[in-house]
């Protein structure tokens, strides 16, 4: 019971703290750690009982598919370059420097655990990444990129990390085993993704119903997870391909009551579940509090080492890295999204950081070796990792706003309205030439044709008011003030309609149901 207290504390903070965040202007993941760092220092807060193994599973899923919902395969496609010096060079990287620098300053550390610990600290979260872009209104150039680098970095660091635990358990470490793992894992992965969002694809179409359909998209994200590891591939990418999939095949134009309600669903499952996720991370400070108890200046020095690391060989990297992709970009004109200057370069070295991977893995650790004995220095890996987790996404997390302000780096809103004009155009454009193609199978009043040719100019000009000339801009306006007394009418007539309808609920005699399918039909009406 007092699991499930805590679990509906975290509930509640993660809805409460998106509203705290804007008003703040701080990244709600930040705020939730720190919540789960005040919970862990009461005293009368149970700890986490939660199984390791089973935090990856339970919460990476949603959070990947949530995530890719927001990308498409060409935007990945077009940043394939800059995404793979990111999320695959850079935390292998990132792996060895840190496996060397522990292994040397931590007195004892087999190199394979450190490698596991490097893998574990390599890669920046996608879940934080993600909420801090969206919300500091960055570039969407550097938005697709922090994205793309989050969504796959996963992949690598997972598989890294496996390899390395696995030696360390065994004993042995084979490289050419290890490379093959490495490929049949991400082959096993790329299969199960595409079959089951092919089959998904398909399931979706045969159910035809906007609640069971997105019902469907809950579960396959877990079950291509599951699958694919239960198959020895990684269940990381599996989601990512899984979700590429029907992100690019899945969407029908038409089903407008799915995608809406499917967005806010969306929406909701990745608030909870990623406030819950970085509630837990700061909730384990408790177990780098007991292993650092009785030796304080020893551990954090060790933490300290590595953070500085894991912190300044990421600058170190992108400097270089943004360097030579701008000339490859200007030479060859690749159309991909690169930072344009060292201002943004240094808003990307900054969001690095670190979460919920991180912890989880490091809370994976095993207790023992196959020989029975325990994991070299478990307990230090441990308080090391989270002291680059606190370090990264509380002190990163709480000054990103401030440095993004003082660089003056901000999102391009002339070339978004350029675009989102170029959108309305096609979109008027399309709804003329349907118009004309009905227009030349049916014979319609001359009246008529008049009135849905301006309407379908009103679909684009609605979008973008920028795209008719003056006079027709006057005209919209007017139009537009009409049409809102009209909607406002409408809507208190339809309120009136509602509380009429649901007073009914209470009468003797009335049927809920019925009661229920025509309050359903009068909120449809005010969607319209």
């Amino acid at each position: 019971m007092e699991q499930l207290a805590l679990l509906f504390v975290l509930l509640l903070g993660a809805v409460v703290s998106v509203p705290v965040g804007e008003r703040l202007r701080l990244p709600a993941p930040v705020l939730m750690t720190l919540l789960g760092i005040v919970l862990a220092l009461l005293d009368f807060v149970p700890n986490v009982d939660i199984p390791p193994d089973l935090i990856l599973p339970a919460l990476l899923p949603p959070l990947l598919y949530a995530a890719v919902r927001r990308t498409s395969w060409r935007q990945f496609a077009a940043n394939v370059r800059p995404i793979f010096l990111l999320a695959v060079a850079l935390v292998l990287v990132t792996t060895a420097v840190v496996a060397v620098v522990a292994n040397a300053v931590v007195p004892g550390l087999p190199l394979v655990a450190a490698v596991a610990l490097g893998a574990l600290v390599a890669p920046p979260d996608p879940v934080a990444a993600t909420a801090v872009a969206g919300q500091l209104r960055l570039p969407r150039r550097l938005v697709s990129i922090l994205e793309g680098e989050g969504l796959f970095n996963d992949v690598t660091a997972i598989v890294v990390y496996n390899v390395a635990i696995a030696a360390a358990v065994s004993g042995s470490f084979s490289l050419p085993h290890a490379a093959l793992d490495f490929v049949l894992s991400a082959v096993v992965a790329l299969a199960v993704g595409l079959v089951l969002g092919w089959g998904a694809n398909k399931l979706m179409d045969l159910l035809d119903d906007a609640t069971l359909q997105i019902g469907l998209t809950l579960l396959v994200p877990y079950a291509s997870y599951v699958l694919a590891e239960e198959l020895h591939g990684s269940g990381v990418l599996a989601v990512l391909t899984t979700a590429l999939f029907l992100a690019e095949y899945s969407p029908d134009a038409d089903a407008v009551l799915t995608r809406l309600v499917g967005h806010t669903f969306w929406d909701v499952v990745d608030t909870l579940v990623t406030g819950v996720a970085f509630g837990l991370v700061g909730l384990e400070l408790h177990n780098a509090i007991r292993t650092a108890s009785g030796r304080w200046p020893e551990m954090l020095g060790l933490a300290a080492a590595v953070v500085v690391v894991v912190v300044f060989l990421r600058l170190l990297w992108l400097l270089p890295a943004t360097w030579l992709t701008q000339r490859l970009h200007a030479k060859r004109d690749y159309d991909e999204e690169i930072p344009t200057s060292w201002r943004e370069t240094v808003v990307m070295w900054w969001a690095g950081m670190r979460g919920v991977a991180s912890a989880a893995l490091a809370l994976a650790i095993p207790l023992k070796t196959d020989e029975g004995s325990p994991f070299p220095d478990r307990d230090e890996i441990i308080f090391i990792a989270f002291g680059v987790i606190m370090a990264t996404l509380v002190l990163q997390g709480l000054t990103l706003p401030w440095l993004v302000k003082k660089l003056g780096v901000e999102s391009d809103t002339a070339a978004e309205k350029e675009f989102e004009k170029a959108l309305a155009f096609r979109a008027a454009k399309a709804a003329k030439r349907r118009l004309k193609e009905i227009e030349d199978k049916e014979e319609l009043p001359e009246e008529l044709s008049e009135q849905l040719l301006r309407r379908a100019f009103d679909i684009g000009l609605r979008i973008s008011p920028d795209l008719g000339d003056e006079e027709r801009r006057e005209a919209q306006e007017q139009r537009a003030g009409r049409l809102k007394k009209i909607r406002r009418i409408q809507q208190e007539m339809l309120s009136a309609a509602r509380h009429e309808v649901l007073s009914a609920r209470s009468e003797p005699g009335s049927d809920p149901e019925i009661v229920d399918r025509v309050l359903r039909h009068l909120d449809v009406r005010s969607l319209r």
